[in-house]
Formats: structure tokens, sequence, C-alpha cells
């Protein structure tokens, strides 16, 4: 019998292990430009998961005009309101110009010394810019989700002067989601897994567990390293932070887009470990990661698949 080799346990493609600065990442919005005038982004809540029933019309599928059964998660998307507006020259932020932000975001930011307060059209007088992004931040209150407003910077799709309308026409409005996605459109998720705390190696990387006679411990490595070179490499499992990372999950599907209003979807007993959803909320094919009521960025599709974005399904209900 042959000897039972495992030089080492988990992967180290997203490295380092540790906790997310923040809650809403940093996205690269040069990337996902886009023809189409509007936000390239929205600022969503997790409501949590159920299953659907959905009729199949995807050409050439093999369930083709049958019912079948997807999970769906179901996301809350509150409205946004436009704090400020950086002006970008040659990818560096110049200016920012900011309107008189609500009382409770007032206690999350501080308005710098570089940061002007001005109005909307302040663009016109300064030209020497060749890209602008908003700073915008949920209606969480209004929605019932929590007091804490969540801030984010987002860019925009179009061309500049597409870029400045936008920003003169939503200066002090309420900006929907459905004004920003649409049914059947893919997206991508960015947010945070469930935080775990500091875990062992055995639950962190998956090594397995030692003899039941090991003298220094069952479950941590049997070695952490040679005696020369004298030192620990940073590929040894060890126990530390396990959980609170950032990840994105690539080409969601919408599967329906609306109003609670219009359509209400909340059950008798509200969604478990949330509420009831009070504004617009999205429903997307698969799960995103972290708990509910977990904040995260959704925006459009950085590269789309011809196998994702061919797929028609059409909600009938939800279980």
């Amino acid at each position: 019998m042959g000897h039972k080799s495992q030089p080492r346990s988990g992967s180290l493609q997203i490295w380092p292990r540790k906790r997310a600065e923040r809650f809403l990442p940093g996205v690269n919005w040069n990337a996902i430009q886009n023809e189409s005038a509007g936000l390239l982004g929205f600022i969503g809540y997790k409501v949590g998961m159920k299953s659907a029933f959905v009729k199949d019309n995807t050409p050439n599928s093999m369930t083709k005009d049958k019912k079948i059964v997807v999970p769906v998660t179901i996301l809350e998307m509150p409205t946004l309101k436009i704090y400020s507006v950086r002006l970008y020259k040659n990818g560096i932020c110049k200016t920012e110009i900011t309107a008189n932000a609500d009382k409770e975001l007032k206690r999350v930011m501080k308005i710098g010394k570089e940061i002007k307060l001005g109005k909307i059209e302040d663009l016109d007088k300064d030209k020497d810019f060749d890209d602008l992004r908003l700073i915008v931040y949920s209606q969480t209150r209004k929605a019932g989700i929590k007091k804490t407003p969540d801030v984010a910077e987002i860019g925009l799709g179009g061309s500049l002067d597409d870029k400045i309308n936008f920003a003169k026409t939503n200066w002090s409005k309420e900006i929907l989601a459905s004004e920003i996605f649409k049914k059947l459109q893919l997206i991508d998720i960015r947010g945070l897994t469930k935080g775990k705390g500091h875990e062992s190696a055995v639950k962190r990387f998956g090594i397995g567990l030692k003899s039941h006679k090991a003298e220094k411990g069952r479950r941590r490595p049997g070695s952490l390293g040679p005696w020369h070179p004298h030192l620990v490499t940073f590929r040894v499992a060890m126990s530390g932070q396990l959980g609170m990372f950032t990840r994105i999950i690539l080409n969601n599907k919408i599967l329906e887009i609306g109003k609670i209003q219009e359509k209400n979807i909340n059950p008798k007993s509200g969604w478990h470990k949330y509420g009831n959803i009070s504004s617009e909320y999205l429903i997307l094919r698969g799960s995103v990661p972290g708990p509910a009521g977990r904040q995260m960025l959704i925006t459009r599709a950085l590269r789309k698949t011809k196998f994702q974005d061919k797929k028609n399904l059409e909600l009938l209900e939800l279980r």
C-alpha cells in the first residue's frame, strides 16, 4: 500500500485570511464602464433565501417549457441619495462637491477641509476633469432596516455629459433600484461572508485530526516547519480569523424586481432574523454571501458569460 501524503490543506488563492476593513468593498469602476447612462451599482441588504417555482424558457435547455424549483435570494433595495460628487483627473480625485447631508449621515461622515459645500451648478464652472463618481448613502432609517446609513462610492456609465446630466437630475432626489436594474439582467454581488471569529486550523484549512495518542494536541498541525530555515512560513495551516472575508459572486440573474406596495412577498411572521421588507426588492437566482441583514454592493456584470446570459427563467411563485 502506498504512503499517503498530504503536503498541505486549504487554498492560498485568497490571502491573507483576515477580517475585512469595511463592509462595502471598493470596486474598480473603470473596469465596469457601460455605454448606458446611470449608476453602475447599488446598495442592497440580504433578506433571506427561499425556493421558487420557475418556468424555464431558455432556448435549447433540457428543461425547456417545464416547471423547475431553484434556490433564490431576496435582497431589499432601499432608495439612495447623493451625498457628494467627486471629480477625477487622470485617475486622481481633484475635488469634491457635497450637498447638505441629512442629520443621520452627519453622525457617520465628517466633511474635511478639501471638501466644499456647493451646488450642482458648480460642475459647469470646473471643466478640468475627465470623470466623476457619486458618493451615495442608503435610506436605511426610512426603510426601517437600521439607523446608520451605509455610504459607498459608485461610478457612472455613459459619456462625461451623461454623467453630469445624471448627477444634476438626481442631485436632491431619491434613486430607485428599478431605475438602475431590470428583469433578467446579470449582476455581480460584492459582500462579506459570515464571521466565525477565531477558529482552529482543522476548521480553517481542513487538516485532519491527529491520533488520540498525540501529546501536543489533536487539532493542530504536526510540525510548523524545519529547524533551518528558522522561521514559520505563511503556508503552514494555523489557527486564526475565519469569515468576514470579501467575496464576489459573478453573473447572478435577476428573476424579479418589484415594490412591496405592489406585490407583497412578506411572510405572515416576517423574514427570519430580518423582519419585513418595506421598500423595493430583488429576487436573484442562487445564493449570496453573508447572514440576513448584511449590506452588499450590487453592480452591473463585470464579464458576462453566454451560458448565464441566455438563461430565461419566469418566476411563478415562492415556496
